[in-house]
């Protein structure tokens, strides 16, 4: 379901670990993100998206765009 998720941090070759620190929960957690065992908080996925310098849409499959919305002014 989230294969994006792993794919963008396996091309950064950050471990579940790195990634579940800086999303401040355990790597469990971060594991079963990944493999869709548990849904994403909207939170996470906005932090992820910024992490990852791409929209959440793309992190979620709707979009095949990795490029990042503009920032409203």
């Amino acid at each position: 379901m989230y294969k994006r998720i792993r794919d963008l941090r396996e091309d950064k070759d950050l471990t579940q670990k790195d990634l579940s620190e800086y999303l401040s929960c355990s790597q469990v957690c971060y594991s079963s993100y990944e493999i869709g065992k548990r849904n994403i908080p909207i939170e996470t996925l906005i932090k992820l998206s910024e992490f990852h310098n791409t929209s959440i849409d793309y992190l979620l499959g709707l979009t095949d765009e990795k490029k990042p919305y503009p920032k409203k002014k």
